[in-house]
């Protein structure tokens, strides 16, 4: 495994050099684009690796799986999918195109950045600081870190520059798709998109959703196995922005990106890739992450279809 992981991080570097940094949010920009990393996560909760595996890093749109989970945790699939649905929009996560043409008010699908924001809406809590508390625990058993926690300044440069999100979030409350705060629902969902993980910590988290919701080390059921089929089926079909076709083609497996430079995978009952490089390509994806999740995907038999 340490050999095939040593391979694919060299195929991944053949593209070190090219794409660039998320330099929408200010502090993203000033990520370093040598860095690479890649691990993997087997479901004895062993975990190996290669590159810059221990360099932390904020988990942008990975964390819309960790929301929906606990959303589904809180609010069940009924309540969560009153407010969201489950297609893929072919268009970039930002887009608020669907949100005005689309037959239904609802967002379309949990993976980009309306719906996570209408499935922020579903944690309850009194008021924003108590319901982050609830996300930030949860996500601390799915990464395996009691200390996680979020970056301030990443937090800070994302709230200052959402005027996208901002926009999003009201045009949904004026349709009725989502009720109460604006600025509340977009506290909790500017702190997970901040929380700091690193390579191996994604990986784990890809083992737990490889693993039908139980945690490859302590045995434990995180996430209920009927919740994990719906995180699985919508990171497969919605997960890598508007090239999750193309990925499905290629690599095959469930997985999530985020502009952070992380990618994070799981192959049902074998494990849970991370992989990690902030030069992104123009959908948003980490150029040397895809090139990474290819190489594993082809030499280890990965893909689903």
């Amino acid at each position: 495994m340490q050999r095939i992981i040593q391979e694919a991080y060299r195929y991944a570097s053949y593209s070190l050099g090219e794409g660039a940094p998320a330099d929408y949010i200010p502090e993203l920009a000033k990520a370093d684009t040598g860095r690479l990393a890649v691990s993997i996560t087997d479901l004895a909760g062993r975990t190996h690796s290669v590159g810059d595996s221990q360099i932390r890093f904020t988990m942008q749109s990975i964390s819309k799986v960790v929301l929906l989970a606990a959303a589904l945790h809180f609010s069940g699939f009924d309540g969560v999918f009153a407010r969201v649905g489950v297609e893929p929009t072919g268009d970039p996560f930002n887009s608020i195109v669907r949100l005005e043409t689309g037959s239904s008010n609802r967002p379309s699908n949990p993976m980009i950045n309306a719906g996570a924001i209408a499935v922020t809406t579903c944690i309850p809590g009194d008021g924003p600081a108590q319901r982050f508390e609830r996300v930030l625990e949860y996500a601390r058993s799915l990464l395996d870190n009691p200390e996680l926690d979020f970056d301030r300044e990443v937090y800070r440069s994302e709230s200052e520059t959402g005027d996208r999100n901002r926009a999003l979030a009201y045009m949904m409350r004026a349709d009725h798709a989502i009720t109460g705060s604006v600025p509340e629902h977009l506290e909790v969902y500017f702190k997970a998109c901040s929380l700091l993980v690193n390579c191996e910590e994604i990986s784990f988290l890809g083992a737990v959703l490889a693993n039908n919701g139980v945690s490859p080390r302590s045995g434990r059921m995180l996430i209920e196995p009927f919740h994990v089929k719906v995180i699985r089926s919508l990171m497969c079909t919605c997960g890598m922005y508007d090239a999750s076709g193309e990925f499905a083609l290629r690599v095959g497996i469930p997985a999530k990106s985020g502009v952070g430079g992380g990618i994070m995978g799981a192959v049902p009952n074998r494990m849970g890739i991370g992989t990690y490089c902030p030069a992104l390509d123009s959908k948003g994806n980490s150029l040397c992450g895809l090139r990474a999740m290819e190489y594993l995907s082809q030499a280890l038999n990965l893909s689903l279809f």
